[in-house]
């Protein structure tokens, strides 16, 4: 990147997807004015430490089409992020920052290699969309219970044998997307969950 870009400290919305980056120098820090980052469809195997410095970013961070295995964890400082989108990397696990930014309402971790969510997913109670297709889940964890403000999970594609019966105490839940899946035999508290108006796919 030419340094020209990070001397643009005033600049609010930065796009550099499709540019084939391998890299992402530390001088990404300097852009405190930052509210969306576009990095989607390069070959980064990491991103800085120094992107957890932009904690004013808080509309969109877009990571999807890389080749990222973890993030650092700087970027849970990262809290008034209300976007974020890791589709399409080599995640085994969900990162460790990602549960920290408490201010996520959508979250987009598809075509990924996902065997199971962690239990501090809870931590993220604004959440709205949860987008998980094509990944190795066999279930969700019970502590999916806490997230009252979910409306949407999409887990098309995934191996899912069970899902937690606390997907019930979900208020605002409207979709859960199961198209894809041939290995759950569907639990008699579905009814009660299409009873309460969410929409089940299957």
């Amino acid at each position: 990147m030419p340094d020209e870009v990070w001397d643009r400290t005033e600049i609010r919305t930065l796009v550099l997807a499709d540019n084939g980056l391998t890299e992402l120098s530390e001088r990404v820090r300097e852009l405190r004015a930052l509210r969306m980052l576009d990095l989607g469809h390069n070959r980064l195997r990491r991103v800085p430490d120094g992107l957890g410095d932009l904690i004013d970013l808080s509309d969109f961070l877009y990571l999807h089409d890389n080749a990222l295995t973890e993030l650092p964890h700087s970027l849970g400082r990262l809290v008034k992020l209300r976007y974020l989108n890791i589709s399409n990397n080599a995640f085994q696990t969900l990162p460790d920052a990602v549960t920290n930014m408490s201010g996520l309402i959508e979250l987009r971790v598809t075509d990924n290699r996902l065997a199971a969510l962690p239990d501090a997913i809870s931590k993220l109670t604004r959440l709205r969309e949860l987008h998980l297709r094509n990944n190795g889940l066999t279930t969700l964890p019970v502590a999916i219970g806490a997230l009252g403000e979910l409306r949407q999970v999409d887990l098309r594609g995934n191996p899912i044998s069970s899902l937690p019966a606390t997907l019930l105490d979900l208020p605002r839940l409207e979709k859960v997307d199961l198209r894809w899946v041939t290995t759950l035999t569907a639990p008699a508290w579905f009814a009660e969950l299409e009873a309460k108006g969410c929409a089940v796919y299957r």
